[in-house]
């Protein structure tokens, strides 16, 4: 892979550069239903979210509900452009990089009435940083300290450049908990979160449900419609359609490409697409100590695994030809992805010739992790299938998602089929996932030039430059094939009797706007 030049849109300070393909942005009810004030939303997501801790918690569900109970100091717009959410302005940039100062919006208060000001702000990016338990330590591992400048500017100094600051701080590290809170629950931050947003938490009901209600203390409360959010978990995406055909729930994200022709001719079902940023790959394992199968230490029979895979019939297969097959982790609306990338064709014979030529006894066996969901079930058997064909031996372990997760970050597993909900700056999709240490590095990986091609281009503000960089780092994962990427996702929300819910190519769906309807 090359680098190339691309047309680069909607350039902002520490900004990623992408265009929205998701259709369409916002909802309006089906038919000539009426919006109402008041009410509860029922959504229905399609996994548990692990902890309501902004600082540990690392599924993309829990971003869902973060969304309406947690504000950033940054959002990203439908286009996934960087726009201020809590901040007043995007960030200022000394000439050498080194001094960020972020202007705060002034008036407003937590959900519980404390203040939002610098040294809330503080107590969180500091929070971020030092935690022995912390998931935001590698975004934000440029900041050397956070200081207060007045009473509505924070100053961030950084030991680099790091261009992707703007993006980290529009996610999870940037989402402001209130002091008082955090004081007085410390550690248990996560079972009665307070932050600043259009919901807050109510309670959590394990293994059912999370309820929000409307925010007495929301700057922005004349806006928010309902009286609260009920967030539901069923796992089965059979029964998230048919709970919102009845109308048991208003709202079910990543519902089957199989059942969206049905739906649409419901007249009571609104179904909306997003092409998004997110990633489906199979995680291995490369570090022999801890996988028992050869693939550990092979990256020839990680190969071979890949070429044993038809990525199109997958897609055709287990997702009515909805999702987009690809190799690498950045998205094809991403700026910084280089022109050139050119997949490794299905070719199960060079597969099988490779195997046979290893020295390994064949077939060589793997146990593929899965989290325990129909559509992941489907996909390994699939995966399983074609790999089995070539001369391997997958077995299938099917494991509750965030115990799946949990035992990965072990690295308690062979080869791992998970997703990645992507990120707007193609730092969120490579740096904490495949350099040394990270918290979502499944693989163990530990590769020193992949690591500094990360970190360089994290320290460049040049788009050309951070294009290169970016390529080469692709280039020495294909390389290293401890992750084979299989496609991007194409995501379906249905909507029943709600309007104003805003979904976009992050393929998470905002509420603060939403109403229920007659």
């Amino acid at each position: 892979m090359s680098s190339r030049s691309l047309k680069i849109i909607g350039v902002a300070a520490a900004a990623l550069l992408l265009a929205s393909c998701s259709t369409p942005s916002s909802s309006s009810s089906p038919g000539a239903a009426e919006s109402t004030d008041g009410g509860v939303a029922v959504v229905a997501l399609s996994d548990e979210p692990d902890t309501l801790d902004p600082t540990i918690a690392n599924t993309f569900v829990a971003r869902v509900v973060f969304t309406s109970m947690c504000e950033k100091l940054y959002d990203a717009n439908e286009n996934l452009e960087i726009i201020p959410q809590l901040a007043a302005e995007l960030p200022i940039t000394s000439a050498d990089g080194l001094s960020v100062d972020i202007p705060l919006r002034e008036g407003i208060l937590f959900n519980d009435g404390t203040p939002f000001n610098a040294e809330a702000v503080k107590t969180t990016l500091d929070r971020n940083i030092t935690l022995d338990t912390s998931s935001r330590k590698k975004e934000l591992a440029a900041v050397e300290s956070i200081s207060v400048v007045d009473e509505n500017t924070v100053r961030l100094t950084l030991s680099q450049p790091f261009s992707p600051l703007g993006a980290q701080l529009a996610d999870r590290a940037g989402a402001i908990m209130s002091p008082t809170a955090l004081a007085a629950l410390g550690d248990d931050f996560g079972t009665d979160p307070v932050c600043v947003g259009p919901f807050d938490f109510t309670d959590r009901v394990a293994g059912s449900e999370i309820n929000l209600a409307k925010s007495d203390y929301y700057y922005d409360k004349d806006k928010v419609k309902l009286d609260g959010v009920t967030y539901t978990f069923i796992t089965d995406p059979n029964v998230r359609s048919a709970n919102l055909r009845s109308g048991e729930v208003n709202a079910a994200e990543r519902l089957n490409a199989s059942d969206v022709e049905t739906l649409e001719t419901d007249q009571k079902v609104e179904v909306l697409k997003a092409d998004t940023i997110a990633y489906q790959s199979l995680s291995i394992n490369v570090d022999p100590a801890l996988s028992a199968s050869p693939l550990a230490s092979n990256p020839d029979l990680r190969r071979a695994l890949e070429l044993s895979i038809n990525r199109d019939a997958l897609n055709d297969v287990v997702f009515n030809g909805q999702v987009t097959p690809d190799c690498a982790p950045l998205p094809l609306q991403m700026a910084y992805r280089p022109e050139d990338i050119t997949c490794s064709k299905f070719d199960p014979d060079e597969a099988t010739k490779i195997l046979e030529e290893s020295g390994e006894t064949l077939p060589v066996p793997v146990e593929l992790l899965i989290p325990a969901r129909p559509t992941d079930q489907k996909s390994a058997e699939v995966i399983q299938q074609m790999a089995n064909d070539v001369g391997f031996d997958v077995t299938i372990k099917p494991v509750e998602f965030v115990s799946a997760l949990d035992a990965a970050r072990a690295g308690q597993f062979e080869m791992f089929l998970i997703g990645w909900s992507g990120r707007i700056d193609p730092d969120g999709d490579l740096n904490d996932l495949v350099t040394t240490g990270g918290a979502n590095n499944f693989n163990q990986l530990a590769d020193p030039e992949l690591d500094g091609l990360i970190a360089a281009a994290a320290a460049v503000t040049d788009t050309d430059e951070r294009q290169k960089l970016y390529g080469e780092a692709l280039d020495r994962l294909d390389e290293l094939k401890a992750n084979i990427y299989l496609y991007h996702d194409s995501w379906f929300l249905g909507l029943s009797g709600i309007t104003g819910v805003e979904y976009s190519s992050d393929a998470i769906p905002r509420f603060k706007t939403a109403s229920l309807t007659e």
